[in-house]
């Protein structure tokens, strides 16, 4: 009976079996603390992935002598105890999960070491657990199997590994045609923040490595016309006086059909603009042509740091002329990711942002300096931090800022760039007299800093404030980010009275938009000083847009906008020449129906919310939903944002300009 039970159940562990239940492990503690969630039905899609990945795993550990498999295995173990601790710090320091793509982006880790150890010691719990299947092999290597495989295991061992896979792949066509399903994801679709979420962390990377090596396009998706309405041009033979004003579009004499047809994706997307008859003008169109122009990417602003009296400058330019009461601010990679929605108007992805966008060579024909020094203005760019951050000198000239100044390549002169953050009142107080004179009218880019975490009482401008905020009813961090926001307001008040004094605030308009909300804050702390309760997905971007004149009279907009139609929108306002179907983003002041875009694809249209993660659209109140809307808008949105890297990747806007018909 003795030798039956063993020969049946032996002493030591199958190696296969330590590999799976140790990945299981090390999901369900990344599952807890990133996607805050353990049970759903991909749990069981996960389960069925491990199995052939463990198998494979305990192939590679077996491979050589017990003593060198022991090396190997440990190495193994300790690999994946990093990989799953970089995808947590990653995901707190920037809230968004990692990506190969991001590898483009080390800059973001290694110009902000502090936040990231940081975001170790504030996780080490956590990076702890994930070592602990390392720990347990050192322990237990003894009583696992590590013999060197035979011939006969390697064949099994395979097979299972076929047959997993196989398994898999089966078990995807179980829901193919539900709306994000896995099939969709891992064959279809570009999202691996979603696949992240609903597969883990060992099956995302598999997938973006598959994806990486045989190569990966998403392809565009025919979309029911009821939802996307384009208004057709009237053809009718009724006397000339019987018909309705002729209707004007923001676009450009393109001839789409003598654009090169490089590949079929090209095709596409000259079929895709050709069928898009672009964004009607409007009552808001050129109203404020020939007028000076100041637009801020504001570090980390937020709605939540606009108040009556601790901000009364930001509250004074969110509350008159324009008021967009649903904006959002996605937080896409941080800074970088909101900068590029700002400048482009184009959803960002991560090998746009981690390579092509970064490029000395890379050529924006809508980019606000391009834009506007082609309508005769003098344009400039500030930045009160290293200039070169990101390569954020060669993008800035890439969309025609040909002076842009920062910290050590010349601002240093002017302002402290020692301290850390910069202080917004004094850029504006170094850099106003520049342009101020101009006998042109001027464009100014600003790209402030002061509103940068870490969040700290004891940093200078904190203290600054100290005597406002010191007492408010909320947490220290909360405390100091408004603080530092206060710095912003002190920046924009004194623009304010600079223009006035020099006698041009009536002929300048004031843009703002934050580059994301201010994330090293956790939700609970953004809802301490949150008008209403905000969720992690959508929410937590709600922000403010501000397009503010001071002749300009107040006119609320409900309409839903994000970072992306900041462009479109002043372009409209100042009755610049562009072509709105070659904008993924649209003017907020048009007739489009409005759509905010966030990481992991869920969405916000005028019509309701979409979570993406859960597969659940909630309607507003009293609005009568059209039929398959969500399949059809997610199909929209999966279009725009493939858009958003075919017109660089291709270098379309070049070949589209050129076919430019001469009247």
């Amino acid at each position: 009976m003795k030798e039956m039970f063993q020969k049946h159940f032996p002493k030591k562990m199958p190696l296969f079996l330590m590999y799976y239940l140790s990945l299981l492990f090390l999901e369900m503690i990344f599952r807890i603390v990133c996607i805050k969630t353990l049970f759903s039905t991909s749990l069981l899609y996960m389960l069925l992935y491990l199995l052939p990945i463990s198998f494979l795993f305990s192939i590679i550990g077996k491979l050589g002598t017990k003593k060198i498999n022991d090396v190997i295995n440990s190495i193994l173990f300790f690999l994946l105890g990093f990989l799953f601790s970089v995808e947590l710090v990653f995901k707190n320091t920037f809230k968004v999960y990692f990506s190969i793509r991001t590898l483009g982006l080390s800059s973001n880790l290694t110009s902000f070491w502090e936040d990231t150890i940081a975001s170790i010691f504030h996780n080490i719990i956590y990076i702890v657990l994930f070592f602990i299947p390392l720990v347990l092999f050192l322990f237990l290597r003894k009583k696992i199997s590590c013999q060197r495989i035979g011939k006969k295991g390697l064949l099994s061992s395979c097979l299972m590994i076929l047959l997993g896979i196989l398994g898999f792949r089966l078990s995807l066509l179980i829901h193919k045609d539900s709306l994000n399903s896995l099939y969709e994801l891992y064959y279809q679709v570009d999202n691996i923040s979603l696949y992240k979420e609903k597969m883990g962390v060992i099956a995302s990377f598999n997938l973006e490595l598959q994806r990486k090596i045989l190569g990966f396009q998403s392809k565009l998706l025919l979309v029911d016309s009821s939802v996307e309405k384009k208004p057709k041009e009237e053809n009718s033979n009724r006397n000339p006086e019987q018909l309705p004003p002729k209707i004007t579009y923001n676009t450009l004499p393109i001839d789409f059909d003598k654009i090169p047809n490089q590949n079929s994706t090209m095709m596409q997307m000259s079929e895709y603009f050709k069928s898009d008859l672009g964004t009607k003008q409007n009552d808001y169109t050129g109203i404020f042509k020939g007028k000076n122009l100041i637009l801020f990417m504001a570090e980390s602003f937020n709605s939540i740091a606009v108040d009556e009296y601790l901000t009364p400058t930001l509250y004074k330019l969110t509350h008159s002329s324009f008021v967009f009461e649903n904006f959002y601010s996605p937080v896409i990679l941080s800074t970088i990711g909101g900068e590029f929605q700002e400048l482009t108007g184009l959803y960002p992805q991560l090998d746009l942002l981690s390579s092509i966008w970064r490029k000395k060579d890379i050529s924006y024909q809508f980019g606000y300096g391009n834009i506007f020094k082609n309508m005769g203005y003098q344009v400039y760019a500030y930045h009160n931090n290293t200039y070169n951050f990101q390569n954020r000198d060669h993008y800035v000239k890439s969309i025609g800022f040909d002076n842009y100044l920062g910290c050590r390549n010349g601002l240093e002169s002017r302002i402290n760039c020692n301290r850390w953050p910069q202080s917004d009142l004094e850029l504006i107080d170094a850099t106003f007299e520049d342009y101020a004179n101009s006998e042109q009218p001027f464009m100014v880019y600003y790209v402030t800093v002061s509103g940068h975490f870490p969040y700290e009482m004891g940093n200078k401008l904190a203290k600054k404030h100290l005597d406002k905020i010191q007492n408010l009813p909320y947490s220290d961090a909360v405390k100091a980010y408004i603080g530092y926001q206060m710095e912003l307001d002190e920046a924009l008040n004194s623009l304010l009275t600079k223009l006035e004094e020099k006698g041009i605030l009536e002929d300048t308009i004031i843009a703002l938009v934050g580059d994301h909300y201010p994330y090293d804050l956790s939700i609970s702390q953004i809802n301490e000083v949150s008008s209403y309760k905000r969720d992690e997905v959508v929410e937590v971007n709600h922000s403010n847009f501000i397009l503010w004149n001071s002749e300009q009279e107040t006119i609320k907009i409900e309409k839903v906008g994000s970072q992306i139609d900041v462009l479109p929108t002043i372009l409209n306002v100042f009755g610049a020449p562009y072509d709105s179907r070659l904008i993924v983003g649209k003017d907020i002041l048009s007739d489009t129906d409005g759509l905010a875009i966030f990481a992991n694809q869920s969405w916000v249209s005028d019509l309701g919310t979409y979570y993406s993660n859960k597969n659940q659209f909630i309607p507003k109140e009293d609005v009568e939903i059209p039929e398959e809307y969500v399949v059809n808008m997610n199909k929209i949105v999966r279009n725009r944002i493939n858009m958003s890297k075919w017109l660089l990747q291709y270098n379309y806007y070049n070949q589209a300009m050129d076919t430019m018909k001469k009247s």
